[in-house]
């Protein structure tokens, strides 16, 4: 019979996770369970994603503000250190915020405007045409600012983060002078340590940093990096991918996780004959249109994954041959002439015009994306997904 569903993505709900809860287990148990309690079988190629919040949470990967602030005070000697390109986010910055001042005398706090590096607007570019302020040269004091701008809250939050990060850092016992700039060196007319705070673009800011002169360059991903006083850590993002677990502590991006994948790979084989794909997901890869904010606050959508994510779609355009090759064929024999020309498709079609306009994005990045758009924030449930059919085409049966 022919098939009549492509790509189908399933939540699948799951027990609470803890500290030291064996993950495999959890998740195989939850996806075979789900399959059949709503009547469905598992296929070769299927995709299994696990939410990266809860492999951090089983590997118990937590960090203190204490922790940060003695990290903080023995990599950059706890006077004065910039602080440079954070985003605007109670979830993701502020904590970190907390113990890196706890670790300063004082912070020179350097944002970016009229945003943050995913998308959050302090300002307009209206109110920067309005202003006659150029955001490529010019840099503004707290005082200017204020002059010029007043008070801006979020459009989503409500909150006025220069105020807010303000006085969190004042809160931990440091100093703070805010600056407004978009050039990394600018930090160093107040202090030559500094901790670069962006996520895509920290390896160009390190660089433009030191070679400018600076003293101490740390970006977010060289805090946290090993374990302080007992505390989780992850070697290659350190602080990166962090987000808030209390109103002093965070939790930290998963750290090795790649065993995990494996083994969950492996043990499905085992119970099922079936070869899954097995994923971890963060942060999906997408643009939110109203507010203009990038969702990706990870480093990574994926920070471990199975072999057979590697790489890249490799599809044609049914529009453009609908439209094109075969505009003058219709009904059965349209069908027929895709399905031929789908199954003799090359293995790169990279600069064929019947590919324009399909998705050449990172496998991990998509199918993350549409793990995260599943699984949702909140209350859900559902931190593992199952999504099947996403490797099918229009020929398959």
């Amino acid at each position: 019979m022919e098939r009549r569903v492509g790509t189908v993505s399933r939540g699948i709900r799951c027990p609470i996770i803890r500290e030291g809860d064996n993950l495999v287990e959890v998740v195989v148990d939850s996806v075979l369970g789900a399959a059949e309690s709503e009547g469905f079988e598992l296929r070769d190629r299927d995709v299994i994603g696990i939410t990266e919040s809860i492999v951090a949470r089983a590997q118990g990967n937590y960090a203190t503000v204490q922790d940060i602030a003695a990290d903080v005070k023995a990599k950059l000697g706890g006077e004065t250190v910039g602080v440079i390109f954070p985003i605007l986010s109670r979830n993701r910055f502020a904590i970190n915020l907390k113990g890196i001042a706890m670790g300063c005398k004082k912070v020179v706090l350097m944002l970016s405007y009229p945003s943050d590096e995913v998308g959050n607007a302090l300002l307009t570019y209206d109110q920067l045409d309005d202003a006659g302020i150029n955001p490529y040269s010019d840099v503004l004091t707290l005082e200017k600012y204020r002059e010029l701008f007043g008070d801006n809250k979020h459009e989503f939050t409500g909150v006025d983060y220069v105020e807010y990060y303000s006085n969190i850092i004042r809160e931990a016992g440091a100093e703070v002078e805010i600056v407004f700039a978009n050039h990394a060196k600018t930090i160093l007319n107040y202090t030559d340590k500094v901790i670069n705070c962006d996520i895509h673009t920290r390896v160009r800011t390190k660089r433009i940093l030191k070679e400018a002169g600076a003293k101490v360059v740390c970006g977010l991903d060289d805090i946290m990096t090993e374990s302080v006083n007992g505390s989780g850590y992850n070697t290659k993002y350190g602080l990166l991918g962090s987000n808030k677990s209390t109103e002093d502590k965070i939790k930290l991006f998963p750290n090795e996780c790649k065993d995990l994948v494996l083994d969950i790979q492996s043990v499905i084989m085992e119970k099922t004959g079936k070869h899954v794909e097995v994923m971890v997901y963060g942060d999906g890869a997408f643009k939110d249109p109203q507010g203009k904010i990038w969702e990706l606050a990870d480093p990574v959508v994926s920070p471990a994954f199975t072999d057979g994510l590697i790489g890249t779609p490799n599809e044609l355009k049914l529009k453009y041959l609908a439209d094109n090759d075969f505009a003058n064929l219709s009904g059965a024999e349209l069908k027929e002439a895709i399905s031929n020309s789908i199954k003799a498709k090359e293995d790169n079609l990279v600069g064929n015009m019947a590919s324009q306009g399909t998705t050449p994005r990172q496998l991990t990045d998509l199918i993350g994306s549409l793990c995260d758009l599943t699984s949702g924030s909140g209350d859900k449930g559902t931190p593992v997904i199952l999504i099947q059919g996403y490797f099918d085409n229009f020929t398959t049966e």
